[in-house]
């Protein structure tokens, strides 16, 4: 956010050699050596040599032991490998999926950002007409490279945004008025996508702002997403000084009053992605609730390199299994070095799979 075999060698034959030795005394001991040979009278019948020395004799050259043959050692990406992701807990044992419910069964992709802003991410730096229209080529390419996955284009609208100056609140965080927000979810049925709607809380508590959208998680089709990043209360710092955090307590709050929702309303499941990037960024993960109404994304949201990527996704999301992963594609962050900005193919390396994607 602010932020490789050998093609394995034939296998030694095991040979046999049959050697048929003449009768004894019909050939020299050496080569070249005809003092060895015997004179034979005509007059007198040679002696029988013993029967035993006419007989074919077979030497046997034993086998080496056999070759064990090994697959070469495949050389992973960090992320990638499948045994680590196995080592941490991967797959999760989660509660079975309730009937509506988004993942595993797809992929959801979404573009992330405010309208009010275009340097927040895709959602508000085009216009709507050519913001829907790159989202909408995303999710062809997504759905190209995994077929079995069926794709859902999203839009992730911040709706509460941190700020580097208190307001009239004291909160260091704005919500948006409800008609910006109606506007995009507007944008997201035009798209037949869904609508999260994400929190940077700011110097304020998830307790306090959560409840204010129960008007709009009330839908089916719109989610929620919470960023530790902007959550600065313990700190006391400014958005954008210093990173803030989330305790699994905070997280489960939020499970909790999503689930609520659901049973209240008669609602499919929930998606709720929690954005993280450092060690610190969601504390006693292991410690967060896992409930059938709600579906935990753990969404790696760090900017930069393809191996500083893969390094955040294996130190953040792998190996602190929750339920389900993310990985979020900066497309100006993450290329202003040089690099080029990973491709579908290269993400689905990554082992758990990324079920939710975010462009910003």
């Amino acid at each position: 956010m602010k932020y490789p075999r050998f093609s394995p060698t034939p296998l030694m034959v095991s040979c046999v050699l049959l050697t048929f030795l003449a009768p004894a005394g019909c050939t020299n001991d050496k080569p070249g050596d005809l003092s060895a040979a015997k004179t034979v009278r005509n007059d007198v019948a040679p002696p029988a040599p013993p029967a035993a020395s006419f007989a074919p004799k077979t030497t046997v050259i034993k086998s080496a032991p056999p070759v064990e043959i090994t697959a070469p050692k495949v050389k992973y990406n960090a992320g990638e490998d499948p045994e680590f992701a196995k080592q941490k807990g991967w797959p999760v044992d989660s509660p079975q999926p309730l009937p509506g419910s988004i993942l595993p069964q797809k992929r959801i992709v979404a573009y992330y950002g405010n309208p009010q802003s275009k340097r927040m991410g895709a959602l508000g730096e085009y216009p709507k007409d050519d913001m829907l229209s790159r989202l909408k080529g995303e999710v062809d390419l997504w759905q190209a490279e995994d077929p079995e996955h069926p794709v859902q284009p999203a839009l992730h609208l911040i709706a509460v945004v941190a700020q580097g100056t208190p307001g009239k609140a004291g909160k260091y965080r704005m919500i948006m008025p409800d008609a910006i927000v109606n506007q995009v979810y507007g944008w997201a049925k035009e798209a037949n996508a869904i609508l999260f709607i994400d929190i940077q809380t700011g110097h304020d508590d998830i307790r306090a702002i959560l409840p204010r959208f129960e008007w709009l998680l009330k839908n089916p089709d719109v989610h929620l997403g919470m960023d530790p990043e902007f959550n600065l209360i313990k700190s006391g710092k400014k958005p954008g000084t210093k990173i803030g955090t989330y305790d699994a307590a905070d997280v489960n709050y939020a499970s909790g009053f999503l689930a609520d929702v659901v049973k209240k309303y008669h609602l499919p499941p929930k998606v709720l992605t929690v954005h993280r990037f450092t060690r610190n960024g969601v504390t006693n993960a292991r410690k967060i609730s896992l409930r059938p109404e709600v579906q935990i994304v753990m969404n790696m949201d760090g900017w930069g390199a393809p191996w500083l990527k893969r390094d955040s996704y294996k130190a953040y999301v792998v190996a602190e299994p929750v339920e389900f992963t993310g990985f979020k594609l900066f497309y100006h962050n993450d290329t202003k070095k040089g690099d080029a900005l990973l491709t579908p193919k290269e993400v689905l390396r990554l082992n758990p799979k990324p079920l939710y994607i975010q462009y910003q």
